[in-house]
């Protein structure tokens, strides 16, 4: 799809910003925008510092993935180590850093993949996928308030999760067609040590 050169007629302006919350993870905002028509209306977000999705990939082929138990759904999710980004933090350093703390494994080998906007309604956050190969086992490390189990899954096992909805973590999702689409051939991958 080409971009198109004048997109004046879908832009809002600001005219006004409240602060709604400001806590230890999240901010959000109420602000109040100009529409492209002349009328005003309120946007309500989350400003979000940002995230890194690794895509671990084990010698035999298996995929490194761990169920969590995430507040808001009230329920154990399937999902690819994932962590947010501390300010200033390069992404790749982000990525290797969870992927250690979270599972345990290093890697030889990473690709960037690309990056989502998993919720683009109410929420500034991106995420960076990465994938990591030549894996090798340390130690995990978790957070304090962190509990987590560290599974594996053959990427058919993991497309039919994504499919019969045992996954529906988004970044998972994305990296699951990302994965499809390596391992078909369709796409390529940059690899860097």
């Amino acid at each position: 799809m080409k971009k198109t050169t004048d997109d004046s007629h879908l832009i809002e302006q600001k005219i006004d910003s409240q602060e709604i919350l400001k806590g230890n993870f999240l901010h959000a905002f109420r602000d109040t925008v100009r529409l492209p028509d002349g009328s005003s209306a309120t946007r309500e977000y989350v400003k979000h510092p940002g995230a890194v999705c690794m895509i671990p990939l084990l010698d035999d082929g298996r995929l490194v993935l761990e169920r969590q138990y995430r507040w808001p759904m009230q329920r154990v999710m399937v999902e690819f180590p994932a962590g947010k980004l501390d300010p200033g933090e390069d992404p790749l350093a982000c990525g290797k850093r969870e992927l250690l703390e979270e599972t345990g494994y290093t890697a030889r080998e990473w690709a960037h993949a690309g990056q989502l906007h998993p919720v683009i309604s109410y929420s500034t956050e991106f995420i960076d996928l990465w994938f990591a190969r030549g894996l090798e086992l340390q130690e995990s490390r978790l957070d304090d308030e962190e509990f987590l189990e560290v599974i594996t899954a053959t990427p058919l096992e993991l497309i039919e999760w994504c499919r019969d909805g045992v996954v529906t973590d988004s970044k998972t999702l994305v990296g699951c067609l990302w994965l499809q689409n390596i391992l078909s051939g369709a796409w390529k991958l940059d690899w860097r040590t």
